[in-house]
């Protein structure tokens, strides 16, 4: 699942006409990039939500047909419902086996088999992918890459479930879910999917998969897409 319903306010003035799905680097829409990034690990079906300006996606989409691939829109035109009530909204699209998340807006040359491999192989709840990037926001985890926190580095806030030393890494804006964390959320409404996580790593088992090294850039500024545009050709 793609999540594009997002206002991209940090992206205006593109976004006073746009939606952010469709901002460009180096001449190709950060969708385009995205859909062709997940052709190349085998991704042939995926869930898009739209809100804003969810038409202008539609026709892009359709001129393209689809990339090649096969490709359901879950519309949330009446009311963006963020990352946890958007995926409530498209579970009946998501079928009944693990699935990986994506933020249109990320662009990264992060491997994905070695991530569908490390949660094959440990079975959590969610693997999300993580990095040493700045970031205000961080992750908490123990030793073993297991959630145990989340830590607001502007205000000090943070959550903790564990009084033992914890590491901070970034969320990269990709991360891999059992349809069983669906038993765990509401039934709709809207809402942060990282406030239900919040709640599950005290009981459940959620995993970071470590991609440290690598590029990841969050394309949610204008001056992040220059940035941008030096590693994505």
């Amino acid at each position: 699942m793609l999540f594009a319903a997002g206002l991209g306010t940090r992206l205006r003035p593109f976004t006073d006409h746009h939606p952010k799905a469709l901002v460009k680097v180096n001449g190709t829409t950060v969708l385009e990039r995205n859909i062709q990034y997940l052709k190349s690990f085998g991704v042939n079906e995926l869930v898009i939500n739209v809100h804003h300006f969810a038409d202008q996606i539609r026709e892009f989409l359709e001129v393209n047909e689809n990339f090649g691939v096969k490709i359901e829109i879950s519309d949330e035109s009446q009311e963006v419902l963020e990352t946890g009530g958007g995926l409530v909204k498209a579970r009946n699209l998501l079928g009944d086996k693990d699935f990986l998340v994506m933020n249109v807006d990320i662009l990264t040359d992060l491997n994905l088999e070695k991530l569908i491999e490390s949660h094959r192989q440990n079975q959590p709840l969610v693997t999300l992918a993580v990095s040493d990037r700045v970031s205000s926001r961080k992750l908490l985890f123990e030793e073993n890459l297991e959630l145990k926190g989340w830590r607001n580095l502007n205000t000090g806030e943070e959550i903790l479930a564990s009084n033992k030393s914890l590491t901070e890494k970034a969320f990269s804006g990709i991360h891999i879910l059992n349809p069983e964390i669906f038993d765990w959320m509401p039934n709709s409404g809207k809402f942060s999917i990282m406030k239900t996580y919040m709640e599950l790593m005290k009981t459940q088992k959620i995993l970071g998969f470590d991609h440290s090294g690598g590029t990841l850039i969050d394309v949610g500024r204008p001056e992040t897409v220059l940035e941008a545009e030096k590693y994505f050709k």
